[in-house]
């Protein structure tokens, strides 16, 4: 039994490899958890069933790392696709801005300082990957972040593997007990 498992995800690794290639990836990663076709440059009426989609938690984007964001190849995501991936930044909104897509949370901190302090962790993990949010801190303790791909003028799979790695951030200490919204680990 376990041969065929194994038999099955090499064809199936095999063949989403080669639908990613087909379909204009930049890239492809195999997990433990399957397959992900990164960037993948589909045309907007191309038939949803020919994109592969074996994401299955944050703890996916979580480990994944943002690709530079000047590679020809690099397109906005659709509304759609982004509405798909959603579920794995729980907390996050999906904004347009005057045509914009873009990633959105908010949080309330214990002090102004606490905030600055909130910063200096989603700035460590934004200069480790490459990417970087739009942070504000508006009054003296609202805490306003807002993600998106400036380069394509819209959102890549680099802001939701951002904003699943801001969720994982050990912030809570930082954070008012009043009127947070739950981030992913305080459940």
């Amino acid at each position: 039994m376990i041969r065929t498992l194994q038999a099955r995800l090499i064809s199936f690794t095999s063949l989403s490899q080669t639908l990613c290639r087909n379909h204009g990836s930049s890239n492809t990663h195999v997990a433990g958890t399957g397959v992900m076709c990164s960037n993948l440059a589909v045309p907007a009426k191309t038939n949803t069933h020919y994109r592969i989609k074996t994401l299955s938690s944050a703890a996916v984007l979580s480990t994944k790392k943002c690709v530079p964001c000047n590679t020809k190849d690099l397109r906005p995501m659709t509304e759609e696709a982004a509405n798909q991936l959603m579920p794995q930044v729980s907390g996050w909104d999906l904004v347009n801005d005057c045509g914009t897509l873009k990633l959105h949370r908010s949080w309330k901190v214990k002090t102004f300082t606490k905030g600055l302090e909130f910063f200096q962790e989603v700035a460590s993990v934004a200069e480790a990957e490459g990417h970087h949010p739009d942070l504000h801190l508006v009054g003296w303790n609202n805490v306003k972040i807002d993600i998106w791909t400036h380069s394509v003028g819209g959102l890549t799979e680099n802001d939701f593997i951002l904003a699943a790695k801001v969720n994982g951030l050990d912030v809570q200490h930082l954070l008012s007990k009043k009127l947070s919204k739950p981030t992913q680990n305080s459940g």
